[in-house]
């Protein structure tokens, strides 16, 4: 870790200045190095702000290097890449409609990093959010942060210039003390080894061990739910022969995106307390959707509290994505509105008896940076709060960066929503895809079991609303599987024939698995080979169509 150069830009009374060194005018760095981990703080002499802040390493890279970048959060595309290729990206005219066009109004491009950092167009650079790695063979070289709570971490593998790059993402952030900006390490070894020690450094371990079969109810019938629909796939699943660990409501039991606790009484007369017993006289574990820091224009929450919602440095209601016709999210330092999230888990969890809540859209509470704090750090802060909140039941994470969610949550989806056809669109990289959530499964294995146990999200079987092959289906069965910790369909399993039975029991089968390699076999085309129970097993197929060989 030694050799390494700065390439800082900085403000004192919005005058901008360059800093290459660890001394400067304004500023002076405190650094450590031990074991491989670097430590950096800042001393200043005034106050302060970045627009820049690069530690620059050289590097040397190999032909037959990997290169993994993580996405910035729970759906966003993350492979391994090779030194000469160049990462999947928008068009220009793509990019600037949900930039600066009608899709900034609707919160487009809020869902992942575009709108605050800068996306290469060259081949041959590859960045990534927290942690990265480069393997060869099956040996790794990993470059990450032990903690987001002083902002985020930028990792960058610039193969045209033999270097990688660690960055902090300072946005909104003066500093006028002496403050603590990067804890760093470098692991080597073999790839599990390796990612044992890794997460042994950042001292997280992984809440829940257990796997777990189940149903939601989202990907059939989306928001339309009713409690006749719900009643009757759970009594499908009751009486079927294979074991299911945990139903869950999905989106469409509320009033409104933000009244967690207005329950729509036409659709749910019963209210959800009688749903979460039934779910438990059944033998298995209640969950119940949620998006906790959301809230629509329509909502109870928005019209009584607007105060309560995150606002841009104009004091601008900001809007944090565009579901539901534009949605805003709360500030979670506002104190009426961390009551609120409290009172809400408080009644689901305790009144209601659920045993899980799937949290969703969480990357909502960090878009903006406020109250002198970046985004990383809001987001560790909404972490850590949400945890608190929950106690010791079950979090299921889902659109939430990935490394401020390490051992907060028991579950956490690892890639996009799947879709109901194979198609590779040319979106943003946070949009429901199948070949982003097929290879998110694959390629972020590593952190199955030691951040939390990975949900690859669900499979189908069922013919009703399909638009690819029971073929296809049955690959992202076997991937989800081979992958995955929490198996889930949306189908009503009353209407499988034979073979759909017979692929739902040998996916939920429990399963030793030990991955022997899962990569790029050439472009396009993932291969992997695996020891099942003890059986050599393998496949290949194209992410980009779902054609398997």
């Amino acid at each position: 870790m030694r050799n390494y150069s700065y390439n800082i830009a900085y403000r004192v009374d919005n005058k901008k200045y360059i800093c290459n060194s660890t001394k400067c005018e304004h500023f002076k760095l405190d650094v450590k190095e031990e074991n491989n981990v670097l430590s950096l703080s800042v001393l200043p002499k005034c106050s302060i702000s970045f627009d820049k802040f690069d530690i620059i390493f050289p590097y040397s890279y190999n032909a037959s290097d990997k290169i993994f970048v993580n996405g910035y959060q729970s759906w966003t595309d993350s492979f391994e890449y090779e030194p000469n290729w160049q990462m999947k990206e928008l068009s220009r005219s793509t990019e600037f409609y949900i930039k600066y066009s009608f899709g900034k109004s609707m919160g487009l491009s809020k869902s992942g990093d575009n709108n605050f950092w800068k996306f290469p167009r060259k081949a041959g650079i590859f960045y990534g959010w927290s942690y990265g790695y480069v393997r060869n063979d099956n040996n790794v070289n990993i470059f990450g942060t032990l903690t987001e709570k002083y902002g985020y971490t930028v990792v960058t593998f610039d193969c045209n210039n033999s270097n990688i790059i660690i960055s902090k993402e300072l946005e909104g952030v003066t500093y006028d003390k002496p403050s603590k900006l990067l804890e760093f390490a470098f692991v080597t070894g073999e790839y599990d080894v390796a990612f044992d020690e890794y997460f042994k450094l950042i001292g997280t371990s992984c809440r829940e061990t257990k796997k777990r079969n189940g149903y939601t109810t989202w990907y059939n019938y989306y928001n339309n739910i009713t409690e006749e629909i719900v009643n009757r796939d759970l009594n499908s699943i009751i009486n079927q022969d294979v074991k299911f660990d945990c139903f869950q409501i999905d989106d469409g039991y509320q009033q409104a995106i933000g009244d967690w606790l207005i329950t729509d009484n036409k659709k749910f007369p019963s209210g959800m307390k009688a749903i979460a017993d039934k779910i438990h006289e059944s033998g298995m574990v209640a969950g119940l959707w949620l998006a906790p820091f959301a809230g629509t224009p329509s909502s109870e929450l928005f019209k009584k509290h607007p105060d309560w919602f995150i606002r841009d440095k104009k004091g601008k209601l900001y809007k944090t994505g565009h579901n539901w016709g534009g949605f805003y999210s709360l500030d979670i330092y506002n104190e009426g509105a961390r009551a609120y999230i409290r009172h809400c888990f408080d009644v689901v969890l305790n009144d209601w008896g659920y045993d899980l809540v799937k949290l969703d859209f969480l990357y909502g509470a960090c878009v903006v940076p406020m109250h002198n704090k970046s985004r990383g750090e809001i987001m560790t802060d909404a972490m850590d709060f949400l945890r608190e909140c929950v106690g010791d039941k079950m979090i299921l994470g889902c659109g939430v960066p990935m490394f401020p969610a390490f051992g907060k949550v028991d579950y956490c989806r690892i890639g996009a929503d799947i879709t109901e056809d194979w198609v590779s669109r040319n979106t943003i990289r946070e949009d429901c895809s199948n070949p982003h959530a097929t290879s998110n499964a694959i390629f972020r294995r590593h952190l199955n079991g030691r951040a939390w146990m990975n949900d690859p999200d669900v499979f189908f079987l069922r013919e009703e609303n399909m638009k690819m092959t029971f073929e296809k289906r049955k690959l992202i069965a076997k991937i989800n599987s081979t992958f995955g910790s929490l198996l889930f369909i949306s189908d009503n399993i009353k209407n499988y024939n034979d073979a759909q039975k017979a692929v739902l029991k040998e996916t939920f089968a429990p399963k030793d698995i030990c991955i022997k390699k899962a990569e790029f076999v050439k472009q396009d085309i993932i291969g992997v080979e695996y020891t099942e129970n003890g059986e050599e097993k393998s496949f290949k197929f194209n992410i980009r169509n779902g054609e398997e060989y």
